[in-house]
């Protein structure tokens, strides 16, 4: 084992470091790795969002702990099988022989190895053999995604078991928060002042400081409502209108319509995601695009979809795949344009070149999103961007304008927060059974489903109006150039809102314009209000969840997903208010 190959270790492991940092660590790494060894304690959880480099800061304390001789193995813990092998890979160029075949039935490893790579599985299904192991020689254990370990009851009772004996434990997460009050092993928490407990990190480095850093790339979200008709098991025909206010039932079921394949909505937002991505590659030749699929079947009808659109075929992969590991591994060095998968690539998979998304999944949960969005941040040249195609659903809008908002574990909580949760939707996450299923209790044959460009969401504010697939109007924002800072992103987006709306109103001047429906002034309203909150976040720091909590304590009523129109625009001239008296 080497200190000094640690030390030189790419600081975005496994590919190279955001401009201009390389080969030092990063100046959180380095803050983290300094605050660590300045207490040295037996206990340390680190978080920092997707992308920010936490593996070459992981294999940097754990090659100065070995060299120090305070430990002589480590024991690397991951979610899945493929984090094991990319985790042996990463240590195996500082030094450190990790096994990642380690088998239960094995007992013990080569004397080649400093130690192995398991699953939370693996610990739960033999925590008394990992126990022993640890006890055996003082061990670090890397917990990668710590909060996997509250995923079951046996998982965390495993996870305690095999390694309260452990000489050092390091923690890691870029979401410590969960849908459930399952505590996560060898996590402090503490009483927030309400009844709840908080879960309490000893360093943490979010989004918006690692975008500011340019350690990870600025997101823009490009949303799709579209027309969606169905048939229920009963013979009923019911349409609706995606991105707009609808019942639980109908948001599900409208939902699912638009992901199913056999419609035009996920047909016409591939082909807009491909467009996308040509554009990308102007600047970045080698970026790659990632469609996150619901279930097998659907994955390999987007595959179809895209050797259509492209006249080239995509890599899937599936997590019952046993070659999956490989086809992760050959498309991130490739030059392939599509990747489609199933949940496996949404942690901790480290493809750098990904810079086109399109969530085509139905899982809602905060954790989930956040994970997803990772797989596209990760900065490796000034000026790139990620572009994630997502459905016109309020939970994602509101995942989306709150990118930049820091959340951690909390017990006790007693209703979800506000904009982050639906129910209906996390209850169907927690389906174990069904772990992707979106209102399967609800089945339907799709008859119709239709894309429409909706808006772009970026920075917490929105722009763009609702044009058709392949309009000039929706051509002004697929076609953003690939390589841009964040301010020119939004400069560029002010921009083109503001020649939209130019061409509205000299168009309008000529033709009276039409009463607003309510759900459409609501829209109109909402996107007016974000557009402020994101620019009062740019002035003041605050993040966004923070100003709509204060513009409602100033204001009233309930969050702006159930605001009315007059409620909404009582916080309009508020937020306007604040701009005139804080200069």
């Amino acid at each position: 084992m080497s200190v000094s190959a640690a030390s030189h270790l790419s600081p975005s492991y496994p590919d190279r470091a955001a401009w201009g940092t390389a080969p030092k660590l990063r100046a959180w790494q380095q803050e983290a790795f300094d605050l660590y060894f300045r207490h040295e304690p037996r206990d340390f959880l680190t978080v920092a969002t997707p992308g920010a480099g936490k593996t070459t800061y992981a294999l940097r304390i754990a090659s100065e702990l070995l060299s120090r001789g305070v430990i002589r193995a480590v024991t690397i813990v991951t979610p899945t099988e493929h984090l094991k092998r990319q985790w042996a890979d990463a240590a195996a160029r500082v030094g450190i022989g990790i096994d990642p075949e380690f088998k239960n039935s094995q007992g013990a490893t080569s004397r080649d190895y400093t130690g192995v790579a398991i699953t939370y599985a693996q610990v739960a299904m033999h925590p008394a053999l990992h126990r022993a192991r640890t006890e055996a020689r003082k061990t670090l254990v890397i917990f990668d995604e710590i909060h996997h370990a509250g995923d079951a009851k046996s998982w965390g009772d495993g996870v305690r078991e095999a390694f309260e004996p452990a000489s050092r434990r390091l923690s890691l997460t870029g979401t410590p928060f969960r849908s459930d009050d399952s505590p996560i092993p060898f996590v402090t928490y503490v009483e927030d002042g309400d009844g709840t407990m908080r879960s309490a990190s000893d360093y943490s480095y979010g989004y918006g400081p690692a975008l500011r850093d340019g350690v990870v790339r600025p997101v823009i979200f490009l949303a799709y409502s579209g027309e969606m008709k169905w048939r229920t098991r009963a013979g009923d025909e019911i349409a609706a209108t995606l991105g707009t206010p609808l019942t639980k039932d109908q948001l599900s079921q409208a939902w699912r319509a638009a992901l199913d394949p056999k419609g035009d909505w996920i047909r016409q937002v591939i082909h807009a995601a491909d467009r996308r991505l040509t554009e990308v590659r102007r600047g970045v030749p080698d970026a790659g695009g990632l469609v996150i699929a619901s279930d097998h079947e659907s994955a390999r009808a987007y595959a179809r979809h895209i050797r259509t659109v492209t006249g080239e075929g995509a890599t899937i992969v599936l997590s019952d795949d046993p070659g999956a590991s490989k086809k992760i591994k050959d498309f991130s060095a490739s030059q392939a344009r599509w990747l489609v998968a199933v949940r496996m690539v949404s942690e901790g998979v480290d493809i750098p070149r990904l810079a086109v998304g399109v969530y085509a999944t139905s899982t809602s949960t905060p954790l989930f999103f956040a994970q997803a969005v990772g797989r596209f941040v990760r900065a490796r040249k000034r000026g790139e961007t990620a572009s994630v195609f997502v459905p016109s659903v309020p939970v994602l809008m509101g995942l989306a304008a709150e990118m930049e908002e820091e959340r951690d574990h909390v017990l006790g909580r007693a209703q979800p927060e506000d904009g982050l949760d639906d129910s209906l939707l996390e209850r169907a996450q927690q389906d174990r059974k069904q772990p992707d299923a979106l209102g399967d209790e609800l089945p339907f044959q799709t008859l119709e489903a239709s894309a429409t460009f909706d808006r772009v969401l970026f920075d917490g504010g929105e722009f763009g109006t609702a044009a058709a697939p392949g309009s000039p109007e929706e051509e002004d924002f697929i076609g953003l150039p690939g390589l841009l800072e964040p301010d020119q992103v939004a400069s560029l987006l002010r921009r083109r809102q503001a020649d939209q709306q130019a061409a509205k109103r000299r168009k309008g001047a000529q033709e009276p314009a039409p009463a607003l429906a309510p759900h459409e002034q609501l829209h109109e309203l909402r996107k007016e209000l974000n557009g402020l909150v994101g620019a009062w976040n740019h002035r003041t720091g605050q993040p966004h969840g923070v100003i709509h909590a204060e513009l409602r304590r100033a204001c009233g009523g309930p969050a702006i997903a159930q605001a009315s129109a007059e409620q909404i625009k009582e916080r309009i001239a508020m937020i306007r208010k604040w701009a005139t008296q804080r200069r």
